[in-house]
């Protein structure tokens, strides 16, 4: 009696798994996710330090170059960024509410430097008396020569430490590295 060919048993013995295949497709793989994670790590890298628009503030030299008078600024003080923002209270019942903050360059100047003022006549002898009286410092937003110019007597406040700096678990944070 003749066997009858099972076309079905051919098919399947023929679909053995091949290990070189395989291997090339997990090799593959891993290539093309190491180069997808290389890039994300590049893009990030780039991304975070190259300042080309002003939503990317990411280095003290671009805060430098958009100040008040940046000469002014580096010599006889520091380049900032300033913050003004509104806040509400309300008492019965107790809320607080805060308006949308604005940001803009300006300037924090030395104690020793105030005299730039006094040339000025951009501030009072009795501003500069208060100021120094509490030990405080002066901050200008606008340039020194425009009418948009704004002199404030500031205070340098000492609760607020950079955390980025001490190592995580930190118990005694680092001291004060310049007084203004």
């Amino acid at each position: 009696m003749k066997r009858k060919y099972n076309s079905r048993s051919a098919n399947t013995s023929s679909r053995g798994s091949n290990p070189v295949s395989s291997v090339f497709n997990f090799t593959t793989i891993a290539i093309l996710g190491g180069i997808f994670i290389l890039g994300i790590g590049i893009g990030i890298a780039f991304s975070s330090t190259v300042t080309f628009t002003p939503s990317n503030v990411a280095s003290r030299e671009y805060i430098d170059t958009k100040a008040p008078n940046p000469e002014v600024c580096v010599q006889y003080g520091a380049s900032a960024m300033v913050m003004d923002t509104r806040l509400f209270v309300t008492l019965n019942p107790f809320n607080v509410y805060v308006a949308q903050p604005s940001m803009r360059p300006g300037c924090v100047l030395r104690q020793s430097n105030w005299e730039i003022l006094r040339q000025r006549n951009l501030v009072t002898s009795d501003q500069v008396r208060d100021c120094k009286n509490r030990l405080n410092t002066f901050g200008f937003t606008g340039r020194l020569d425009s009418k948009e110019l704004d002199v404030k007597c500031i205070y340098q406040n000492d609760a607020a430490k950079n955390f980025f700096n001490t190592d995580e678990g930190a118990i005694n944070l680092p001291g004060e590295t310049e007084r203004f």
